[in-house]
């Protein structure tokens, strides 16, 4: 469920009508809505009611500061993969025990940040990391509190690009090394082992691949514990899917979700960290823009926007599907044409959907895409010269610009030029 409906025959985000944003604003453009985000963070947190958790926001679906401070006033923790998420969720509020750092390529700098700004934990990805890390942590005199990514070997049945839990994948340490690389952390003086960390991969449709995986890491710390290692935390990660067709089989509801953790973990007595990030925002986000041309082509029709894939490049990276509506409401026995949906970006993978069954529409109207809030505002890019498009929040009857398009000046005058030029 989200916040977008036909009202008066014209697509609102909650009681605010898309055309009257687009009027002010311009297209193209992000919008989310508070009460959609609102709405899927306590599903999770619902679904965990009656056991220690944490639920930590995936900041890299979308990152704003204002999504990270809504989240965050609901008492969601963070995870964060970089420096910079790092210091959004700080600048946002968000307490650093509430801040759960992530990824595999940590930084020196970044654990230096870290380790002076504070941090709830720190999951680690592989030795030398783990070395590094310790050195950084003694160094300030400090001790980390970590949990050790385990690489379980589980297919997550997704999208190659955004599997993480397979043998082949860059993720984590197999977790056949987990004896020996447990053994080495509690022999380093600058981290304190809590927990046990997993994460399988994105866009998950199908609850058996998380069963198989938290089997292993329920296995994994009973063998841990006998080794003598306080495992008190458990990091089971996100990647719950959701649906980009509407009127397709939806993906498992969060409370299945939790009702599995209780089922797998739940009698180990460990707290419970989990790490969504497209669920809570990716139905709670739509990208408006508007229509340029309408061109007929060569036994096809084209439909020219001027939205790009610099501004959504999942379509083009993944060939995602992103249902496309128009603005103003469909009339009743409207006619519908088959469209390729493109954008004006000098590309041929600037395209968003083949062959779209769509109503006619005119040069001028809007339209907007559906379940773009993660990985769209995210992922943007200023590929052919084109600004950052702006993001829009909204609540109830109010909204607000929670990142303003620059100019095309602000844009160039970024570059410096050399004196010899």
């Amino acid at each position: 469920m989200d916040h977008f409906n036909y009202k008066n025959g014209s697509l609102h985000a909650e009681d605010v009508a898309l055309s009257d944003i687009a009027a002010e604003v311009g297209t193209p453009f992000y919008v989310y809505s508070t009460a959609t985000l609102e709405r899927h963070f306590r599903l999770f947190d619902d679904a965990l009611s009656g056991m220690d958790h944490l639920v930590c926001y995936a900041m890299k679906a979308a990152s704003n500061q204002s999504i990270i401070k809504t989240l965050a006033a609901l008492g969601a923790g963070m995870d964060v993969v970089s420096g910079g998420e790092y210091l959004r969720a700080i600048r946002a509020g968000v307490p650093p025990d509430r801040i759960v750092f992530s990824g595999v390529g940590k930084t020196r700098a970044e654990m230096e940040m870290i380790v002076q700004g504070g941090v709830r934990q720190v999951n680690v990805e592989s030795e030398p990391e783990m070395v590094l890390l310790d050195k950084v942590a003694r160094a300030h005199g400090k001790k980390i509190p970590i949990t050790i990514r385990m690489n379980p070997d589980v297919d997550a049945k997704t999208h190659a690009k955004i599997a993480t839990g397979k043998s082949e994948n860059k993720f984590g340490i197999p977790i056949t090394k987990a004896r020996d690389v447990y053994a080495m952390a509690a022999k380093l003086e600058g981290l304190e082992i809590v927990g046990i960390d997993v994460h399988i991969g994105s866009q998950l449709t199908d609850l058996e691949p998380f069963g198989l995986a938290y089997r292993k890491v329920a296995e994994l710390t009973q063998t841990l514990r006998a080794d003598g290692h306080d495992i008190r935390r458990l990091d089971l990660g996100g990647g719950l899917g959701i649906p980009y067709v509407r009127g397709n089989e939806a993906p498992p509801l969060p409370a299945d979700y939790g009702a599995l953790i209780k089922r797998e973990v739940g009698h180990l007595g460990c707290e419970v960290e989990i790490e969504p990030g497209r669920l809570i925002v990716g139905n709670a986000g739509l990208l408006v823009s508007s229509v340029i041309y309408v061109k007929e082509g060569e036994g096809r029709n084209f439909l020219i926007l001027d939205a790009a894939m610099n501004d959504l490049i999942r379509p083009a990276m993944y060939d995602a599907h992103h249902d496309i509506v128009p603005v103003q409401e469909p009339k009743a026995g409207a006619d519908y044409a088959d469209f390729d949906v493109v954008g004006p970006v000098c590309e041929t993978g600037d395209t968003f959907a083949r062959n779209r069954a769509l109503q006619r529409l005119e040069d001028g109207d809007l339209v907007a895409f559906r379940s773009a809030g993660a990985y769209g505002a995210v992922m943007a890019s200023e590929y052919n010269s084109r600004p950052l498009i702006p993001e829009v929040l909204v609540k109830g009857d109010q909204f607000a610009v929670i990142r303003p398009r620059p100019t095309l000046e602000e844009m160039i005058n970024r570059d410096t030029i050399p004196s010899w030029l």
